[in-house]
């Protein structure tokens, strides 16, 4: 049972040992304490350490409205202590939870976890947040004395504990894919698909930094394979060779970039032999430009001068894509993400229409009967726990119920579309990039269904020739905040970037949370056909060098959070690539 504690413990959060007995008391212990763990943190701010005694742990279950309304919780010495006590105010509107299906929910609601748009970054107004050093919970807990004549009073609570259990353990409605029209019509369809690129069970870093140092030169090693190529770095100089006053040509990771006070940018430039500052000066107008979209973590090539001590660069050289060649397709393929199945804002009559129109219930518009593969690039369900007071925005407020509801629509969709499932950063997959597929014990309907690929995020497929990137899109918030000019709004852009980068998410450390796999998955080791995008909701679309760029916005109407940002999402629109071409079909008046 040391899971249990490490389980709190992940989340700052630190248990008394009467909690701790009672809870493995319990017939389910470990699904109880994820349940806990997911509503604490949907309640209070996740910067501060939990301190979690029995007292909270009653005022838990009243809160739950599951026990009897005599069990409250009162100020012991309300008396005699009121100037040197205070009480937690419990809101009573805390979403119930079902802890059957949310097992392994803790990668999903982690500390570390961002919403889109760094949804998490509310400001402490606007949190709860629960100080053991300042504040406590009455002791004085009255339990009800009508039982059974020889149960004692922690008898009395670990069955009311276990009761809670088994009665939400029932409330999740699963329904018969059997009878679904995706299953019971299954039409025989030839695919040349494969799945190139798939991370799910690839996972083998233990976070230290031995972990770390290999996912950099990983990395590193990759990028500098692709610029090797270009003329300009054939035989690229190593930094530690670089002395006195020459010209130079070199491979490196930006490290630090900054403004000098008389204008200029400045960075320290790095390989694996050393370290040296190079300055674009800002008279170099075009150049100096360039340079304002230099990140953090980022590998290019440099041209440039060393006069002395001080290096100039004269070029930046990206790893860059090269142009693609028109291919004919005789298929469609549609394109969407953040559905958000479950938000009150979600727009079902849409989607619904969405899926008449690629069934062919349209006689008005044949292009639905010609799609051929459906792409789902994450957030397919609106999840739990996500940002502080989500649970006022949902509709459907257990994780397993929402997927259900997902496979519901889905099983509504004709089989011979094949659909290519990725997460996104409000499913139940770990929050850290790459995602693996969404786990099949949070959603096992949906895996039930025919004809669906499930894969992380990122992932690579071969859609009949055509390479395609599905990238959820979490990259997109780091770019946003820290290039110059750059917006969400802007997303084609990002999506430029990305691929002159080679890169969906090179800056660590900071919004988009990266997990330091032996491997750098979030590389883009090809020059795909296809990038697909979402999470900032908003539809773009550009034609790169011959590579679509994708983003495929929404079905969820604006937020209470993008109210506050002034994000107006562009809901119920729907990219398609129609033969080679692209299109949008409109579902939502409301954009």
């Amino acid at each position: 049972m040391k899971e249990i504690i490490y389980k709190f413990a992940e989340k700052g959060m630190n248990i008394s040992p009467e909690v701790y007995e009672r809870i493995v008391q319990l017939e389910n212990p470990l699904i109880f304490t994820i349940d806990l763990i997911l509503k604490i943190r949907t309640k209070f701010s996740k910067n501060e350490l939990f301190h979690l005694d029995e007292e909270f742990l009653l005022n838990y279950l009243n809160e739950d409205d599951l026990i009897n309304r005599d069990n409250t919780v009162r100020n012991s010495n309300s008396n005699n202590n009121s100037n040197n006590k205070k009480t937690i105010q419990i809101d009573n509107n805390i979403p119930k939870q079902s802890p059957k299906n949310n097992d392994n929910l803790n990668n999903q609601v982690s500390l570390n976890s961002d919403a889109s748009f760094k949804e998490d970054t509310a400001s402490s107004e606007e949190l709860k947040t629960y100080n053991p050093e300042i504040s406590e919970v009455s002791k004085d807990i009255h339990v009800n004395k009508n039982t059974v004549e020889g149960e004692n009073e922690n008898d009395i609570k670990t069955k009311t504990l276990n009761e809670i259990i088994k009665k939400k353990s029932n409330q999740i409605n699963y329904f018969n894919t059997s009878e679904c029209f995706r299953n019971s019509n299954i039409v025989d369809t030839n695919y040349d698909f494969k799945i190139i690129q798939d991370t799910t069970n690839k996972s083998y870093t233990h976070g230290e930094i031995s972990d770390l140092i290999k996912y950099f030169n990983n990395r590193f090693e990759k990028l500098s394979s692709i610029l090797s190529k270009r003329p300009e770095l054939k035989v690229p100089h190593k930094i530690k060779d670089i002395v006195g006053s020459t010209e130079f040509n070199t491979i490196g990771i930006i490290n630090d970039i900054k403004t000098t006070k008389n204008g200029h940018r400045i960075m320290n430039f790095e390989d694996e032999t050393g370290m040296i500052p190079i300055l674009f000066h800002k008279d170099n107008e075009d150049l100096f430009s360039e340079s304002e979209k230099l990140v953090n973590d980022e590998i290019i090539g440099l041209v440039g001068e060393k006069k002395g001590n001080l290096a100039i660069s004269s070029n930046i050289i990206y790893p860059g894509v090269k142009r693609v060649v028109n291919k004919p397709m005789d298929f469609s393929i549609a394109f969407i993400s953040d559905v958000h199945i479950g938000s009150l804002n979600f727009l079902d009559d849409a989607f619904s229409n969405f899926i008449k129109l690629i069934n062919g219930e349209n006689n008005e518009d044949s292009i639905g009967e010609d799609v051929k593969y459906l792409i789902i690039a994450g957030d397919l369900v609106d999840g739990i726990g996500i940002y502080p007071n989500q649970d006022k925005e949902l509709a459907i407020k257990d994780i397993a119920q929402q997927y259900e509801e997902a496979a519901r629509y889905l099983g509504d969709i004709r089989s011979d579309i094949k659909i290519i499932l990725g997460p996104g950063n409000h499913d139940a997959s770990r929050v850290a990039e790459p995602q693996t597929a969404i786990p099949e014990k949070y959603a096992k309907s949906l895996y039930q269904l025919n004809n669906v690929e499930f894969v992380s995020n990122p992932a690579v497929v071969d859609i009949e020739g055509f390479n395609t990137v599905i990238y959820h899109g979490r990259g997109f918030d780091d770019l946003a905040m820290t290039i110059k000019g750059m917006s969400h709004e802007k997303n084609d852009l990002l999506m430029e970037k990305m691929l002159k980068m080679r890169h969906l998410a090179p800056i660590y450390g900071e919004r988009t949370p990266l997990a330091s796999e032996l491997e750098d998955y979030l590389v883009i080791n090809e020059t795909p056909d296809i990038l697909h995008t979402g999470h900032v909701h908003i539809n773009k679309y550009k034609l790169y060098n011959g590579i679509h760029l994708i983003n495929s916005g929404t079905f969820q109407t604006q937020t209470e959070f993008q109210k506050v940002h002034n994000i107006t999402p562009t809901a119920g629109i729907v990219p398609i690539l129609h033969r080679g071409k692209y299109k949008e079909l409109k579902f939502f008046n409301g954009n």
